[in-house]
């Protein structure tokens, strides 16, 4: 579960510091967002001021949430049954905050 967190800030070099927060900073925010859907994540945008996208800077990559279910998997090897449960990442948010108002 924490593990597509940990990839997707190491992708974005996003890491929960000053120095990975001035990382998300300096990118396009069109690039962020995108790497983030890529990933598989319902991306939230919260902006202040209206200039277009590509004017604006990014402040913020934040609040990850994973929805997960547990699934039953089965494996019939020869020796008989092997029962396992696994959590499946059934979906997964993330905000990003960004300044348009340049």
């Amino acid at each position: 579960m924490r593990w597509a967190w940990m990839a997707v800030a190491a992708a974005l070099g996003v890491a929960l510091s000053p120095a990975g927060q001035a990382a998300a900073e300096d990118q396009n925010p069109s690039i962020v967002i995108e790497q983030l859907r890529s990933a598989g994540y319902t991306v939230n945008i919260d902006r202040v001021g209206s200039a277009p996208l590509e004017n604006c800077t990014v402040l913020s990559v934040r609040n990850p949430q994973q929805v997960t279910q547990p699934v039953r998997v089965v494996d019939r090897n020869g020796r008989g049954r092997d029962v396992d449960v696994i959590d499946v990442v059934v979906h997964q948010s993330i905000s990003v905050s960004l300044d348009c108002s340049h």
